[in-house]
């Protein structure tokens, strides 16, 4: 498989492969019972570039793939993708962001209707907005700080 920034060995794209159906499947246990600034920590790794040259839209496809049938956090399926999509991304040397949203008319009821999707350049590459949903947090690497 070749990327957009090189050549990447068949090793790399299989150490890939098994990272991320590890992490997949690992992921309900990381993230149980903590809050999100260490959920989101958890999912930026700092200064490392483990799978160079793999294309985003591979990255975004296998990692898709990888959440299709959860046996675990079935009703939280965005946010598997979006934690293991911009885990991945960043990994691979992207810049993705995390975008959180909500519902508004979900705001005044018992449970709030809530979405996350990642983007690279300003497109959505894991996920997209729903409807008529309003952003309320982005999330990116610490190398490129935090909007609110």
């Amino acid at each position: 498989m070749s990327g957009s920034q090189g050549f990447v060995s068949l090793l790399s794209v299989c150490r890939f492969r098994l990272d991320l159906w590890l992490a997949a499947r690992s992921l309900p246990w990381r993230v149980s019972g903590k809050p999100l600034d260490q959920i989101l920590a958890m999912a930026s790794p700092e200064g490392r570039s483990d799978y160079p040259g793999l294309a985003a839209e591979y990255i975004a496809r296998r990692v898709r793939k990888s959440v299709r049938r959860p046996l675990l956090m079935r009703d939280r399926r965005c946010l598997r993708e979006g934690l293991l999509g911009f885990e991945f991304l960043s990994r691979a040397g992207y810049a993705p962001e995390l975008h959180f949203a909500v519902e508004p008319a979900s705001v005044a009821k018992d449970r709030i209707a809530a979405h996350c999707w990642v983007c690279l350049d300003g497109q959505p590459v894991v996920g997209d907005r729903l409807g008529d949903q309003v952003t309320i947090f982005v999330h990116r690497s610490p190398a490129q700080g935090m909007v609110h």
